[in-house]
């Protein structure tokens, strides 16, 4: 970065913010920190003399200092904004509704090259470590593509868009056009078969230098995303086909936690809207399954996840504050309540499919859908034979 802030405010202390106030300190900036948990994020005085604001992306526009920045012409960022400044790393970015971890992860086992942003690890938490032009995979999220202005990937892969984070965009059309910033001033574009965008192309049903271990059609979309994003970083098929064939998957997608007695026990909570829960619903199809639905709103229409339930679909248990929404969509399904009451009012037989693929965010009962996949898993691996 050729000239830094001498002043900045970071808004929202998790884990970006975190590494976005360690970053500037590390190279002398005056950083202030704002936060809910601090009792100061609606400190207007806060914003005196601050060049740049920073703000991580569960902190909407609407909060009073992100407004009020933007009325006195303070420069708002994202935290990927300011990690893209600091690195300058030549960015392989990945967004779309569903499908962006697997894909960033399987990325960078293809590349070998670090993973950061939406995923496990703030693109900020990497100054230092890479060199200024070294690959960086990065999972770009809608919130923070938000607000970028210099980013600019070398490659940017789209994986779909489907509708999500309604309760935040307030529309399909804005949530779109903010995926759609992922293209601003991107060398290479990896784009869905069918979108009528203009790049690279990729599809499900491509031939691919291996078959992926991974399970399910839209996990072999994901593939095809990534095969396509190698080869135009100029990564050997040989390579490609190495990662495909042994990348495993990532935690709490389509992942089976338990196998007792002949019954698989899958954890999908990363299944956080209507469109992922379908592709899981895809994935096991011809399989005797019990559903685990619920969790908080995000303001989707679950009418096309009932037309999707097929016979297959054993029984249906609901959780979280969407229960009522969702049994009042899918008639029969039983309201749970919580995790540890569907897990035991589920009576599976030998070769079913017990499914957590909540299709609902979890905001209402756990911290994230991380935590309520862990919970899943304890619940499971407790229970007797």
């Amino acid at each position: 970065m050729t000239e830094l802030p001498r002043k900045v405010l970071v808004l929202g202390l998790a884990r970006s913010g975190k590494a976005a106030a360690a970053a500037l300190e590390r190279r002398g900036v005056d950083v202030v920190r704002a936060d809910r948990e601090l009792g100061n994020d609606g400190d207007l005085s806060l914003l005196d003399s601050v060049d740049v604001l920073v703000k991580s992306p569960g902190v909407p526009r609407e909060v009073a200092l992100v407004a009020e920045a933007g009325r006195g012409g303070i420069p708002i960022w994202s935290e990927v904004e300011l990690g893209y400044r600091l690195l300058r790393p030549r960015l392989l970015g990945v967004t779309g509704t569903n499908g962006k971890t697997t894909t960033c992860e399987l990325l960078g086992v293809m590349l070998q090259a670090p993973v950061a942003g939406n995923v496990g690890r703030a693109l900020t938490d990497l100054d230092g470590q890479v060199e200024p032009g070294a690959w960086v995979v990065c999972e770009l999220s809608s919130f923070q593509l938000e607000d970028v202005h210099e980013l600019a990937c070398e490659i940017a892969v789209l994986l779909n868009l489907e509708p999500d984070h309604l309760d935040r965009h307030g529309s399909f059309e804005a949530y779109r056009d903010a995926k759609l910033r992922i293209f601003e001033r991107a060398r290479t574009r990896i784009v869905p078969r069918g979108f009528g965008l203009d790049g690279i192309e990729f599809a499900a049903d491509e031939p691919l230098p291996a078959e992926p271990l991974i399970r399910g059609v839209h996990n072999r979309e994901n593939a095809a995303a990534a095969t396509a994003a190698a080869r135009a970083a100029g990564i050997p098929d040989p390579q490609i086909a190495e990662a495909l064939r042994t990348f495993p998957g990532v935690p709490h997608r389509l992942e089976l936690v338990r196998e007792l007695n002949d019954v698989r026990y899958v954890n999908d909570s990363k299944a956080t809207n209507v469109a992922a829960a379908l592709r899981a619903l895809a994935a096991y199809e011809d399989e005797p399954v019990h559903l685990i639905l619920g969790g908080s709103r995000k303001g989707e229409d679950f009418t096309p996840l009932a037309q999707a339930i097929g016979p297959n679909v054993r029984s249906i248990h609901l959780i979280g504050e969407t229960a009522d929404e969702l049994a009042a969509a899918i008639p029969g399904a039983q309201r749970d309540g919580d995790l540890a009451t569907a897990l035991h009012e589920i009576h599976p037989e030998p070769g079913d499919v017990v499914l957590l693929s909540p299709a609902c965010a979890s905001y209402d009962q756990f911290r994230d859908f991380e935590d309520r996949g862990e919970e899943f898993r304890r619940l499971v691996q407790n229970l007797s034979a």
